[in-house]
């Protein structure tokens, strides 16, 4: 009997990035790898989107548009490219407005795009309609995503089959085009019974004119499992990735799949040999990345979560990267209540940013004192409707916290009332930062903001985790965030600067010399960050008079901007940071006399 063929988009190169390094990956060094990848007959990619647009502004000082432009050029005019886009938010965390939406697909199809898988994170049929006709009137395949986990134990109500069932009808109601549907599950949480009873019911929903993939992480320790469960449901397309950014966080990899199918009927079209060499190249492009141990775990409590691998790093790394690390115990278990009261909406990206966040925020400022932006908006229905009511107690609590009133009103009609946002609102940015207005620069400004116009200034900066090995295996040169330190390891003791720390490198290297003490009047007060992050802008001047709740600065840290206020009128006798200064938890930021 023939083998089914089926279908392998490899995720490496935007998912795996992401999973593993935050999508800080500069893509200069890991062009010899696409290049191995499609010699080896990878035929379909995953090249763009998702967090690996922003991450390019952000973080690596490259245009996100001219790497997808690179990347069709190496792969040749035949190979499918695929990114990722969350239906009104597109490649950003913030929604937008239609003229944006539209502006995506243009683009995304200019620089080479085939297909863009469009999914969002409430399973929310009325987020995905515009941005899916925008992907189809602009020439691309639109493959619609239904996004998946499993509920931390003892909840009930929502991601069971008959849920993704009655979502998949609303989307079929709903009359959204699209040429292929896929499953994504980013936490690796969703159960394989689970899974192959989903497949089997869709596959009776669609027949055999719309493909179907699935999509999943190792995290949990279940995705061949999973994978193969969806094979035996008739799943057409699969994602895997490549090592070293496979297992773990990420898909698993091509190779754990051609294993785990041998003798049986399915047919992945690839050669082990020649995807061994590929990874071998990959593995030689990144061998000077920081790769974080929890990057390449498997853990049985991501379910009580759900932690997507995607932002599980992310916000590792940002921890880690303040000294904080140790407080993510109580972070990822805090997210098991923000989870279940919150609407069930699925942990992945932007969602799995707010669950975090706010879990973030009870661990540090006491349960429910402080609502993140994006959790607090999301119960009051400003990202669409979740899954099922969250806990009226806390869309209360939120509501007066946030001096914000609930809403049913479509996200795409509140957008196209924000002049913050859209086209016009874009191009206002980029004349006042004295910048052309192409349309890739508008939308790089809706999309990306202050930080998007410090790279089109040329005063991005870069963010990226290398170990720069010296010719003596106990000498490094750790690079964090663009500063370079000279370490040298042995016998557990690290040398740095000529001090010594009994210290893992794991752990991290912090820069406790440069810390300010600072002496003022006793009616002063020193207002400090809540949090790590990074200072998007000032927004007040040193001898400046300000009332209470005056926006004094934006912070960017975990994905999202958060405002610091005034905490009593007064007049700032000193501002101690500036745009684009990363700043560590309960560093002074300005004093208010």
């Amino acid at each position: 009997m023939a083998r089914k063929k089926i279908a392998v988009i490899c995720t490496a190169f935007r998912d795996g990035f992401q999973s593993v390094f935050g999508a800080r990956v500069f893509m200069q060094d890991y062009l010899p790898a696409i290049e191995a990848a499609a010699a080896a007959g990878i035929t379909h990619f995953e090249f763009g989107g998702g967090a690996l647009f922003q991450s390019s502004f952000f973080y690596t000082n490259e245009n996100a548009f001219e790497n997808m432009r690179k990347f069709r050029e190496i792969v040749g005019p035949e190979a499918t490219l695929q990114t990722l886009a969350r239906g009104v938010n597109v490649v950003g965390l913030e929604s937008q407005p239609r003229d944006i939406i539209n502006l995506h697909a243009k683009l995304f199809k200019k620089y080479g795009t085939t297909t863009i898988r469009n999914f969002d994170a409430l399973n929310d049929a009325d987020n995905l309609e515009y941005s899916g006709q925008c992907i189809v009137n602009n020439g691309l395949q639109h493959e619609v995503a239904i996004t998946m986990m499993d509920l931390p134990p003892g909840c009930a109500g929502a991601h069971d089959v008959a849920f993704y069932e009655k979502t998949l009808r609303r989307i079929l109601d709903s009359g959204i085009p699209c040429t292929s549907l896929c499953f994504k599950d980013a936490s690796g949480t969703a159960n394989p019974h689970k899974v192959h009873e989903t497949i089997k019911m869709a596959k009776k929903l669609l027949g055999q004119n719309i493909p179907i993939g699935f999509h999943t992480h190792e995290t949990a320790g279940i995705s061949v499992a999973a994978y193969i469960a969806a094979l035996e449901a008739g799943v057409d397309s699969i994602d895997l990735s490549l090592a070293p950014v496979s297992g773990g966080t990420c898909s698993p990899d091509i190779l754990t799949m051609l294993h785990a199918l041998q003798g049986r009927e399915y047919d992945l079209g690839l050669d082990q040999e020649k995807v061994l060499k590929a990874e071998e190249v990959l593995t030689a492009c990144l061998k000077d990345y920081f790769v974080p141990p929890e990057a390449k775990a498997v853990s049985p409590l991501i379910p009580f979560s759900p932690m997507p691998g995607g932002a599980l790093t992310a916000n590792t790394q940002m921890l880690r990267d303040n000294g904080i690390l140790d407080r993510y115990p109580e972070i990822i278990k805090a997210m098991g209540e923000v989870v279940r009261r919150g609407g069930f909406g699925t942990s992945v990206t932007p969602v799995s940013q707010f669950y975090f966040q706010q879990a973030f925020n009870n661990v540090m400022f006491g349960p429910w004192e402080k609502f993140a932006d994006g959790y607090g908006k999301m119960l009051l229905g400003y990202f669409g409707k979740t899954p099922v009511a969250p806990d009226e107690t806390l869309v209360k609590l939120a509501g007066e916290k946030m001096g914000l009133p609930r809403t049913t009103e479509k996200v795409v009609d509140l957008n196209e009332k924000d002049p913050a946002k859209g086209i016009a609102a874009a191009r206002n940015m980029l004349k006042e930062a004295g910048l052309a207005d192409s349309e890739e620069n508008i939308f790089i400004a809706a999309t990306c903001k202050e930080r998007g116009l410090a790279f089109l200034k040329g005063e991005g900066k870069i963010g990226v985790r290398k170990i720069e090995r010296t010719p003596k295996s106990d000498n490094f040169m750790v690079t964090v965030n663009g500063k370079k330190y000279p370490v040298i390891y042995k016998n557990g003791v690290a040398t740095v600067d000529g001090k010594k720390y009994d210290i893992k490198i794991e752990a991290g290297i912090q820069d406790t010399t440069t810390k300010n003490i600072l002496e003022h009047s006793a009616d002063s007060l020193e207002i400090k960050t809540p949090f790590p992050g990074t200072i998007l802008k000032v927004l007040r001047e040193a001898g400046k008079r300000v009332l209470q709740n005056d926006v004094l600065c934006v912070i960017e840290a975990m994905k999202m901007e958060t405002e610091i206020k005034a905490p009593r009128d007064g007049v700032l006798l000193a501002v101690k940071v500036k745009s684009g200064d990363t700043v560590s938890s309960e560093q002074v930021l300005a004093v208010i006399g």
